[in-house]
């Protein structure tokens, strides 16, 4: 049976307040984590947008803990893969593109030059359906994401 808040032991104070504190400080952190995962869109866009008008990039995909739901946390980076930027523009645009920000990691991968393992996971991940990236893909326009 639930006590009421005169019922409780000093012990079971202690805990309630802890447990609190714990869900205030998640609540908290959920809200930081949004706020930075809005932020790092923008930085998606920005790199897409620059890859492809200043470097050649037929695609640009966002893979990693972005692309998916809950993966992403107020220490993730921003992945990138892209398709089509010449061999000799292509340092070039990691430059372009790590230099967008000074609170996020940005990682620029050619996905046609890359290991086969980390070309599965980008394949993995840009195929998942419902994932922010879809969501993405439609606001940011046709041609920045690949689906």
């Amino acid at each position: 049976m639930a006590k009421t808040a005169l019922e409780l032991t000093p012990i079971e104070w202690r805990r309630y307040r802890l447990s609190e504190a714990v869900e205030r400080r998640e609540r908290a952190q959920d809200s930081a984590v949004e706020v930075r995962k809005r932020e790092a869109w923008d930085i998606v866009g920005t790199a897409a947008r620059a890859l492809r008008k200043d470097f050649g990039a037929q695609k640009v995909v966002v893979f990693g803990s972005l692309a998916h739901e809950r993966g992403f946390g107020l220490w993730s980076d921003i992945d990138l893969g892209a398709w089509g930027i010449p061999p000799e523009k292509f340092y070039s645009a990691v430059a372009a593109v790590t230099g967008l920000s000074s609170f996020f990691k940005v990682d620029l991968v050619d996905v046609a030059e890359c290991r086969p393992t980390l070309q599965k996971v980008i394949d993995e991940d840009r195929m998942m359906k419902g994932s922010s990236l879809y969501t993405r893909i439609s606001l940011m326009g046709s041609g920045c994401f690949c689906s």
